[in-house]
């Protein structure tokens, strides 16, 4: 099913367009209908990946932007991740006047202030935050109309349990809970059996992910040390064709002004780009114009170029499945391909996610020239 058969607005439609969004996949295939229809849905995910569309869509699709208030509020377990959601709804909304704002700790809580005086339709924050804001009365949530929580299994592993209780009993009674999960246990069971609503079970099962031709390969690094590493890579597998990908949009520009200084013959492209400009460097990449194309995840999703012989992630995902969606741009057509992955002692539990999703082994690397495939 494609995102223009979709019965939402053409502003919508137009900035999934633009980011290369045409066929769903299938968690937003199944999830997406009943979200429209104002339906609860607990939504696991095994293969692909696509849940902040699977929300998103259908939360920008419901919200009004012009009464002002917190309609949507999406609840994540770490600041990156907050991030991450906030940047792709934004991407998702570009041509409709729904905005999303993010808040999350560790950071000044004034820049915070500001843009929550801005009157933003969504926000997508950490939990501890959020309830900072509550109790600051810098936000409320009584106008809340649709809430998600993501990674509801991780949140509870990290013992927000009573964060979250706190948070939906501050939102109105009526209203739309979809609840995401890598696994449904009975923590997750429960929260959904006291706040849900005949909510809709999606389940996508996965299949083994066969990526016997890709060679796997992840780096331990610190992160002062990656622009570094990233060179040396380049430089020791001379590699001349590649697709490096980073989680944010600033990750992109901020690495493709450092590859660009270094003399690499390198292009970016990510959502803030026009439809017209990623077309323009997508057509140089296929063509050979330029040897390395660094892209977010976003951009990454409409791409459909064959003959990449090497995928680097800069960032590693924080979603295991996009891990896949990246690598499975090399080895197309029964081509080989090589991927790397920069991990930083803090990410491993990433990594580790990501094994624990396929048979085919990961192997450590040192740093070149020591090592070699």
């Amino acid at each position: 099913m494609k995102f223009s058969k979709l019965p939402i607005s053409k502003e919508l439609k137009k900035g999934l367009t633009e980011i290369g969004f045409d066929e769903m996949f299938p968690i937003q295939e199944k999830a997406i209908p009943p979200m429209l229809e104002g339906r609860d849905v607990i939504g696991q995910a095994k293969t692909g990946t696509g849940k902040t569309a699977a929300f998103g869509v259908p939360m920008i699709q419901l919200i009004d932007p012009s009464k002002g208030v917190v309609q949507g509020l999406v609840l994540a377990p770490t600041r990156e991740l907050a991030q991450q959601i906030t940047e792709d709804i934004n991407d998702f909304a570009k041509h409709t006047k729904v905005r999303a704002t993010a808040v999350y700790g560790g950071v000044s809580i004034d820049k915070q202030f500001i843009e929550l005086k801005r009157g933003p339709a969504i926000i997508v924050g950490t939990p501890g935050r959020i309830i900072d804001h509550l109790n600051r009365g810098t936000l409320n949530l009584r106008d809340v109309k649709i809430l998600v929580l993501d990674e509801a299994d991780n949140m509870l592993d990290m013992g927000f349990v009573d964060d979250i209780e706190y948070i939906l009993k501050r939102t109105p009674k009526e209203k739309q809970v979809s609840l995401w999960s890598a696994t449904i246990d009975d923590r997750t069971m429960n929260i959904s059996s006291r706040y849900m609503r005949d909510a809709e079970f999606v389940n996508v099962s996965r299949d083994e992910i066969g990526l016997t031709t890709i060679k796997q390969h992840h780096i331990l690094v610190n992160e002062h040390e990656k622009e570094e590493t990233l060179k040396r890579i380049i430089d020791f597998y001379k590699i001349d064709r590649c697709i490096i990908f980073c989680r944010m949009k600033i990750g992109v520009d901020d690495l493709h002004a450092v590859l660009s200084r270094a003399g690499y013959n390198v292009e970016a492209i990510h959502g803030n780009f026009t439809q017209a400009r990623r077309q323009q460097v997508l057509d140089g990449f296929k063509q050979g114009k330029f040897s390395i194309m660094i892209a977010t995840e976003l951009a990454a999703r409409g791409l459909d170029i064959d003959d990449v012989p090497w995928i680097i992630n800069y960032d590693i995902p924080l979603d295991p499945n996009m891990y896949f969606h990246r690598v499975g741009r090399t080895a197309r057509a029964g081509k080989p391909g090589n991927a790397i992955t920069l991990v930083t002692p803090e990410e491993e539990v990433e990594l580790e996610r990501i094994k624990a999703m396929t048979k085919i082994p990961i192997y450590k690397l040192t740093l070149p020239p020591s090592f070699l495939f």
